[in-house]
């Protein structure tokens, strides 16, 4: 874990309510094993209240070689429609791994042609920190040490 200073930490709690989009140049990285899937310091990430950030990555910096069309939508209620994605690496399919937002509604634009990948699944670092996952397999958001709780997601909190 890296050691953030206190002034640096970000509590979910502060994030707004609907999320809000922001550019993040740190190196963010997707792996399997020793596969490297993604590499980028081109990321977004979307910070909603309660919720670690989901980081989005743009497509060209994803090796697309590794991915196939999962079965199945799902609907936020700010961002549209999302589509999922299998990661491949030699005989590992790792089922919707990864989603992504072909046609977000307007105010999240940005998102196009971009993938979100989830930590609890494949390997997510930022600037070289392993990212936790959130917990529960509904959200993707990304646990470092300047990010503080509690997160939504676990059990008894799809209430809050």
């Amino acid at each position: 874990m890296n050691d953030v200073t206190a002034a640096a930490r970000e509590s979910v709690w502060d994030y707004p309510r609907p999320p809000r989009v922001e550019r993040d140049t740190r190196r963010l990285t997707v792996a399997v094993g020793a596969q490297v899937v993604a590499d980028t310091r081109a990321g977004l990430r979307v910070l909603e209240t309660s919720h670690p950030p989901a980081f989005y990555l743009p497509v060209e910096d994803v090796r697309t070689e590794f991915l196939r069309p999962g079965a199945g939508r799902s609907h936020c209620e700010w961002k549209g429609a999302a589509s999922y994605w299998h990661v491949v690496v030699g005989d590992l399919v790792i089922p919707r791994a990864a989603w992504s937002y072909e046609e977000p509604r307007e105010a999240y634009a940005a998102l196009r042609g971009r993938l979100a990948f989830y930590p609890s699944l494949v390997r997510c670092t930022v600037d070289d920190e392993v990212v936790t996952a959130q917990e529960g397999d509904f959200y993707g958001g990304w646990i470092t040490s300047g990010i503080e709780g509690p997160f939504k997601g676990g059990p008894g909190t799809w209430g809050w």
